[in-house]
């Protein structure tokens, strides 16, 4: 077990393992702080992530450095049109003994990587939305628990939308962030060309296990956070919201539908784990704020004067804020 004597205690050790996980995945990835550190509060959360970023950014390869330093297992599916919920979960054959027995599929892993989540039909996607919701799986009327802890973390392609199903509200709702990858910088792009072009691979060093992450998700949840914190971040929430209630003209005149109940909770959760990786023990409104973006850009749905005015759900948030 843990020997940390006080919250406080676990809390300096939590800071010094993610500056540690950062330098192990800075190894191989650079660049993408901002990035790596929405995906690490997420784990540390309890919570899914959505990446979208054009092709060659190295979405797969940074989920994959994650769960090699985080010491997990590790498992990607490739999402196709004809990719069936069997694929996913597993499927039941007929053993030698002519008994039925369950074969597991890829989804029993600690992280599960959803490749291109977008271009499988929603029959498919639903697949994902018990384990994600309910962190089990049921096949053939019998329920099985997936490991703890259980991540998926999706990566989407935002230009290319030939042959894709854009994923289901309640869908997008299961995932706590939606991170958007950028173009690296010039420096860091010919840093990564030097790194990736030579006879050297980098070992990761293993950081974590899965049950100091089962650890350091309690300890985020102990933290406490102040009325004020809390109301400021209900209060964003519902300003999201268009309808009588909401004296905010911007939600009013640019916004379809906005955030649920669920965004209020991942707010403060997030604002948790970033207030301890900051050093505090308490989240404060600026903790909240650093998180609204990457929890509301997927949960706020631009209606079509937004979409006519290309006004994008970033600029929404900012006006919100």
């Amino acid at each position: 077990m843990h020997a940390y004597a006080t919250d406080i205690e676990a809390a300096t050790a939590l800071k010094v393992k993610v500056s540690e996980i950062r330098k192990a995945i800075g190894q191989v990835i650079v660049g993408q702080d901002d990035v790596v550190e929405k995906l690490i509060i997420s784990v540390l959360c309890n919570g899914h992530s959505l990446l979208v970023g054009v092709p060659g950014l190295a979405k797969t390869l940074l989920v994959k450095t994650i769960a090699d330093a985080l010491d997990l297992s590790f498992k990607r599916i490739q999402f196709t049109p004809d990719l069936m919920p069997s694929d996913i979960v597993g499927a039941e054959i007929l053993n030698e003994q002519r008994h039925f027995q369950f074969i597991k599929g890829p989804i029993f892993a600690n992280i599960v990587l959803a490749d291109e989540i977008n271009r499988t039909p929603p029959k498919t996607q639903a697949a994902l939305l018990e384990a994600m919701q309910e962190r089990n799986v049921t096949a053939g009327g019998t329920l099985y628990k997936l490991p703890a802890p259980f991540f998926v973390l999706a990566t989407q392609n935002p230009i290319e939308q030939e042959g894709t199903y854009p994923l289901p509200e309640a869908q997008l709702d299961r995932f706590m962030f939606q991170v958007t990858l950028d173009y690296p910088s010039f420096a860091e792009e010919v840093m990564i060309v030097r790194n990736t072009t030579g006879a050297k691979t980098a070992e990761i060093t293993k950081v974590l296990t899965g049950e100091d992450i089962l650890y350091f998700q309690e300890l985020v949840r102990r933290v406490p956070a102040p009325d004020n914190v809390l109301e400021y971040a209900v209060g964003l929430v519902q300003k999201t919201r268009p309808g009588p209630k909401n004296p905010n003209p911007v939600a009013t005149q640019y916004i379809a539908y906005g955030a649920g109940p669920r965004a209020s909770q991942y707010l403060i959760l997030g604002a948790k784990c970033h207030a301890l990786l900051n050093g505090k023990y308490s989240p404060d409104i600026e903790d909240v704020k650093a998180m609204a973006m990457p929890v509301l850009r997927h949960r706020v749905l631009r209606n079509y004067k937004a979409e006519a005015e290309g006004i994008t759900q970033e600029s929404l948030i900012k006006q919100l804020l």
